[in-house]
């Protein structure tokens, strides 16, 4: 079995070889690296669309289909890291698994058949991570940050201040749980304008306060799809995503260039990803709403976020 925890190494100053699993609602990414206190370089990195949330139900929960897509990936991801030699594994699940009533079956098949134990985590923990794994890669420190990670089936938006979280909130909004759920632009709309309109209410009446030096970083898919987009990327390079700058301006012209295409005809457009052409119009709309709400006109991308957090939160729960 591959041990989740095993700090002590770590803590020692010995260099441990750790790999972090992300298992999304849809994507899951795979990160393997070497850990020297609170520092991560990075080895390989592997992802792969799933869609664990395809076919969601309340009643039942994940799919038989979307189950066995992500065992597996979970089987190669497996093999990868015996191939490493990984000593430790932190690998979460989130909201997909979270909300489903099949969740804590799929979380034991998932032990038995890889060896893999996965920590489901909350919208708050998650948010945390993310925020941990961000800094991580940013090329300048802001004092003040909101960072939003738009899943597949939740949206995580952090608030801080000086590297500490201030304010987590985890919106039911996602790309897989809105292009399933809502069809239509208007339906879309509809609904993230009732979800923010109830987060702007909860945080005002807690008092939280965005600076107005606040920095607005989007992090995971349909960010860091903006940002490939944006250049013409044929093959993704993280480097050039990560810290990359889009103006709310950008982000419309390419909403409104996608929106009249076809799903099939998106996959021609440089930088967009195959699995993701259905799914990338809730995300933009999900992204300009979040801007709208808190009123910034641009953000920075990150392609570093939860796995990065989950490499370097040293089992932290």
């Amino acid at each position: 079995m591959l041990d989740y925890h095993g700090d002590a190494a770590a803590e020692a100053g010995i260099v441990m070889r750790c790999a972090a699993i992300d298992l999304g609602t849809n994507t899951a990414r795979l990160l393997i690296g070497d850990i020297d206190s609170d520092r991560l370089t990075t080895i390989r990195i592997e992802r792969e669309i799933i869609r664990l949330g395809g076919g969601f139900s309340h009643e039942r929960g994940l799919s038989d289909s979307a189950q066995q897509r992500a065992m597996d990936c979970l089987k190669r991801f497996s093999e990868i890291m015996k191939e490493y030699g990984v000593q430790q594994i932190r690998s979460s699940a989130t909201s997909a698994v979270r909300d489903a009533l099949n969740g804590p079956a799929f979380v034991e098949k998932v032990l038995e058949v890889t060896g893999i134990m996965q920590v489901v985590i909350d919208g708050d923990l998650e948010g945390k991570l993310t925020l941990k794994g961000v800094i991580s890669g940013l090329d300048v420190r802001h004092d003040n940050m909101v960072v939003v990670d738009v899943g597949g089936g939740s949206t995580e938006i952090t608030i801080s201040g000086e590297d500490k979280t201030t304010y987590v909130a985890s919106l039911p909004l996602g790309v897989v749980r809105l292009t399933e759920g809502f069809g239509s632009v208007q339906s879309m709309c509809a609904r993230i304008s009732d979800v923010l309109r109830e987060f702007k209410s909860e945080i005002s009446a807690k008092g939280v306060i965005i600076k107005q030096d606040s920095v607005m970083i989007a992090t995971a898919g349909t960010a860091t799809t903006l940002a490939a987009i944006m250049m013409e990327m044929v093959e993704y390079d993280y480097r050039r995503v990560n810290n990359y700058l889009l103006s709310k301006t950008e982000i419309i012209a390419i909403y409104d260039r996608l929106l009249p295409l076809e799903p099939r005809e998106r996959l021609l457009i440089p930088g967009l990803e195959a699995g993701r052409e259905d799914l990338i119009i809730a995300g933009i709309l999900i992204i300009l709403n979040v801007m709208d709400c808190l009123g910034f006109s641009r953000l920075k991308v990150s392609d570093y976020g939860l796995l990065e957090g989950l490499a370097l939160s040293g089992g932290e729960s």
